[in-house]
């Protein structure tokens, strides 16, 4: 260990403001790494789906990365209890930096799926060992003021990510790049800095626990895991009953029981103990969290591609107008933070949130072709203001029940089940999707050819005519056509995706309203005004 100097806290004592900003720098700048790329790829994904040529596949692309990072969650939480979190923050950076190199140069959305998956190994860490950090440094009763730092972070992610993400998409080359590369190279640089700055300023005291990996847990985990969101994702083409399902089902049921079983076997060395479980906080908090994340992802990737495909904006456009989001979450979070600092209570928080996320999905349930682009953004503003009052403080509920021996996995926990969630929610909502766009497309044109608009408009266009003998016929991996063709012709396609869609969020409210019951269950225990690192202390010298 070094010695102690102005940016070093000594091991319990309370930290300076001064000396918390000057490790929150590092830890935002590797916050706003992955924060930056999801949003950025989100925004990007129509068009380098469409120059990949696999629309339909895109689910591998963002499943994969959310696979590793799941599953990669926990583990860095135990490891960095063991070597400390600043060499484990540093290796998840490097990581997400190998990552991002490789999905620059990716020629095809298998390609990029694997390479996705490498950036995801270090996403795992980015967020929860930041979370981790937080929680050892500074007390949950003024962590909720800290929070609206993370926020605007990530509220600065979410407007810059499409913005440029949107920018790439929509350049043939830069630099002699193809544009959308740049997606993923951009943040080269970014991560080049982040390790500069984290190098230099994470320096925090370790305690270091004596922790057994439990590889085993981890692999028993991925077993269970990735069939079944295989088969989330290529049910519709398989046939959810076929043998090649079955199996997936099968394979997926009995990893999940491994899993259990091992982490009964590893007692307090496991991923994920147990014994926590049995603690109220823990096992709803992580439960809502999982409920969230489905219904967040299944919003945040479904809202884009209506508004590139549907209303037949640019990436660019498309990123600017989720704006209102993003200032809804910051809004709701500061105001939260604020509130929860003075008073101490939280948990009317989440439940407001859970209520307006749902409220939110319902409202895009109803929109279509035609719904004015400015109603749309209203109801993103909505869906921002619950999402900021869900996921901080449903953190905090259970930081702050948790010993502090347990405070990394406890906070790994909570990125741990909202990215499973997540997982799950983008595969099965774009599995929804693409599931359904085919049939309601062919119903719109069946209805259409009745309409001597239509007929007159398709004598005009021969060519678009032929590709639509014997059934659609028109090939929906690459959605471009629809920004060239005759607005009559394209009018079944745009509400057969509208269509589809509005299915997706419907779905996605009506899983909100689960987690909007759950959270009415949460048990709100007063904050502790001690930080992790205070708390070690205290327990050191009781022992004493």
């Amino acid at each position: 260990m070094s010695q102690t100097t102005a940016t070093t806290p000594t091991p319990g004592v309370s930290l300076t403001h001064r000396q918390i900003m000057t490790v929150l720098s590092g830890l935002l700048l590797g916050m706003f790494l992955a924060a930056l790329d999801q949003m950025i790829v989100s925004s990007a994904m129509k068009t380098i789906a469409d120059q990949l040529h696999g629309q339909t596949l895109q689910a591998w692309a963002t499943t994969a990365y959310l696979i590793t990072a799941t599953i990669t969650t926990p583990l860095y939480g135990k490891l960095s209890d063991i070597y400390g979190r600043k060499p484990m923050y540093l290796a998840a950076i490097s990581l997400f930096l190998a990552g991002s190199l490789l999905s620059g140069i990716a020629t095809s959305m298998y390609e990029l799926a694997a390479f996705r998956a490498v950036q995801g190994l270090g996403a795992g860490g980015l967020m929860s060992l930041a979370f981790a950090i937080m929680a050892d440094i500074i007390s949950p009763r003024e962590r909720s003021k800290y929070s609206a730092y993370f926020m605007a972070v990530f509220g600065s992610a979410s407007v810059l990510g499409p913005v440029i993400g949107g920018l790439f998409a929509g350049l043939d080359t830069f630099f002699g790049i193809t544009g959308w590369r740049w997606v993923f190279l951009v943040n080269v640089p970014i991560a080049l800095l982040a390790l500069f700055v984290v190098g230099r300023v994470l320096n925090i005291p370790h305690q270091r626990v004596n922790h057994r990996i439990d590889f085993g847990g981890a692999i028993a985990l991925t077993v269970g895991l990735v069939p079944l969101l295989i088969v989330a994702e290529q049910g519709r083409e398989w046939g959810w009953a076929s043998a090649t399902a079955i199996t997936m089902y099968a394979v997926g049921v009995l990893g999940l029981l491994a899993f259990v079983w091992v982490e009964n076997r590893m007692g307090d060395e496991a991923l994920l103990p147990i014994r926590m479980f049995r603690n109220h906080t823990f096992a709803l908090g992580n439960t809502i969290n999982f409920v969230l994340g489905i219904g967040m992802f299944g919003g945040m990737v479904s809202i884009p591609l209506y508004l590139q495909i549907v209303k037949g904006v640019s990436p660019t456009v498309a990123g600017l107008m989720l704006l209102p989001m993003t200032f809804g979450i910051m809004s709701a979070t500061a105001t939260a933070g604020r509130i929860t600092s003075k008073t101490g209570r939280y948990k009317i928080f989440p439940i407001i949130g859970a209520g307006l996320m749902a409220l939110a999905l319902f409202l895009f349930s109803t929109i279509g072709t035609d719904t004015p682009n400015w109603l749309v953004m209203v109801y993103m503003f909505v869906m921002g203001a619950g999402l900021g009052q869900c996921m901080q403080t449903l953190l905090l509920a259970i930081q702050n029940d948790a010993e502090p021996r347990d405070m990394g996995v406890a906070t790994a926990s909570a990125t741990f089940f909202r990215q499973i969630g997540g997982t799950v929610g983008t595969a099965v909502f774009l599995s929804i999707l693409f599931s359904t766009v085919g049939d309601k497309i062919a119903s719109g044109l069946k209805a259409a050819m009745q309409t001597e608009a239509f007929t007159t408009a398709l004598r005009a266009n021969p060519e678009f005519a032929k590709s639509l003998q014997g059934g659609s016929g028109v090939d929906i991996n690459n959605t471009e056509f629809l920004n060239h063709l005759d607005p009559v012709l394209a009018r079944p396609f745009l509400d057969g995706f509208s269509s589809a869609i509005d299915t997706v969020f419907m779905t996605g409210g009506i899983v909100m309203v689960v987690a909007f019951v759950l959270v009415w269950f949460l048990r709100e225990k007063p904050l502790s005004t001690r930080s992790g690192l205070e708390r070690v202390a205290d327990a050191e010298a009781i022992a004493v």
